[in-house]
């Protein structure tokens, strides 16, 4: 299952968009979409193109939230993560 996961980050919306038709026309039958923090929104977004604009036989079939724990120069912060399953029907 890890190698059809899209980690979505600070690109521009359509750059994961695209990553996640292109595990789906290789042949996946479910993708992963996961964010942590201020990307979650993003993540929302890619999951919500892909199923509205491209791909409508493409359904979620699980949406997972926890909270990592982020260690930095300042000590360390929790941060939230989300883990969106889309899968074909």
């Amino acid at each position: 299952m890890a190698e059809n996961s899209v980690f979505v980050g600070n690109k521009p919306v359509m750059n994961y968009v695209l990553a996640v038709l292109t595990q789906f026309n290789g042949g996946a039958s479910e993708v992963s979409i996961k964010a942590r923090g201020r990307a979650i929104s993003r993540a929302v977004d890619v999951a919500e193109i892909v199923r509205k604009r491209f791909l409508p036989d493409v359904d979620v079939k699980d949406i997972k939230i926890s909270t990592e724990q982020v260690s930095s120069e300042q000590g360390t912060a929790n941060v939230s993560a989300i883990e969106i399953v889309l899968y074909r029907k």
